[in-house]
């Protein structure tokens, strides 16, 4: 078994993908700021094989990664929207912070790198069924630092280190750090809740879209693949079945969710729009998605009605609980004195 660190872990993808490192008997580090909280991390950090540290990818210290195999970076700021905020520290976490952790896990020994990028990079693709060689237009600042870093891994590919970069589709899926802040999550929520989903740009816009059990699944198996199938690779992370416009997501929810009012909004900042080719990962890796969007909105609304997940906690908002963030620093930067509020 390996010695395995997961920066990101307390996010979205971050916890299940902990647990199901400990699951498959690795040793973990869970790194991570944990701006939404560590308590849902409760099990991870009682179980004897990890350890979880509360640090910066940008800052912390090397000597974490002593005896690691493999790193699973998942760090930064999580999605296009949230990176807009402050174009600076999307700079220093998202890119410099990226390209950092890449190059000590280099120093320090790490065998097999796996990076998350997005599907985002492509941007406004320039074709359907956009391959992993095509052109990449990224459109935003996140999709800009995805790009640059897995530049970065390009470079540093080789000598023992083994780069994997995942071109992450759309997730969707009930998670421990939920999150309504993706297409199919928050359709489900309105749905559910008002009785209302809105169609942004008239729906026309592609997107792949995938589980996020799918994507612990394919994180774990490329920790498993021989070095002459993923090494120095970029897959796409997704199935060709799974690749749909944003009004077509509609269906899915009025399928699950009856007497639905569907309201189409021409206008849309977000020019976004990539249909994407799953044929490598499929063909090179044997991985297909598992779980289809109705069955992810089946299990979100099933978790309303139970209660087991709440609908308004000001965390499941990636963008707006970013701001409360910078706005609760200001504040307190503003009010202290010699270091104190009180």
């Amino acid at each position: 078994m390996a010695k395995v660190l997961v920066s990101g872990a307390g996010g979205y993808i971050g916890i299940p993908l902990c647990r199901k490192i400990l699951e498959q008997g690795h040793e973990l580090i869970a790194l991570d700021r944990y701006f939404f909280g560590k308590q849902r991390l409760a099990d991870i950090e009682a179980n004897p094989k990890a350890k979880v540290v509360v640090d910066d990818i940008r800052s912390f210290d090397p000597g974490l990664l002593k005896g690691v195999e493999i790193v699973l970076d998942l760090a930064g700021l999580s999605n296009d929207a949230s990176a807009e905020i402050d174009p600076q520290l999307t700079q220093s976490i998202n890119c410099d912070g990226g390209r950092r952790l890449a190059r000590i896990a280099k120093e320090a020994g790490v065998r097999r790198y796996i990076y998350s990028s997005s599907a985002s990079v492509y941007g406004n693709g320039v074709q359907d069924q956009l391959k992993e060689t095509d052109e990449c237009r990224p459109l935003t600042l996140y999709a800009e630092s995805k790009l640059r870093v897995e530049e970065e891994l390009a470079k540093l590919n080789g000598s023992g280190f083994e780069p994997v970069i995942f071109r992450t589709s759309t997730v969707f899926g009930l998670a421990p750090r939920m999150r309504f802040d993706l297409a199919i999550n928050v359709m489900t929520l309105r749905a559910w809740k008002e009785r209302v989903v809105y169609i942004m740009g008239g729906g026309q816009q592609w997107r792949p879209f995938i589980h996020v059990n799918d994507v612990v699944r394919a994180f774990v198996m490329a920790t498993e693949q021989p070095a002459e199938k993923v090494s120095g690779q970029t897959f796409n992370l997704g199935s060709d079945d799974m690749v749909f416009q944003i009004g077509q997501l509609a269906q899915f929810v009025l399928d699950v969710i009856p007497n639905v009012t569907v309201h189409r909004i021409p206008d849309d900042t977000d020019k976004r729009s990539y249909n994407v080719s799953f044929t490598k990962i499929r063909d090179q890796l044997g991985f297909i998605s598992q779980t289809r969007v109705h069955e992810g909105v089946v299990e979100i609304k099933q978790a309303l009605e139970r209660g087991t997940i709440e609908s308004d906690s000001p965390t499941q908002y990636t963008l707006q609980w970013y701001r409360s963030l910078l706005d609760w620093e200001a504040r307190i930067k503003e009010l202290s004195l010699n270091g104190k509020v009180l």
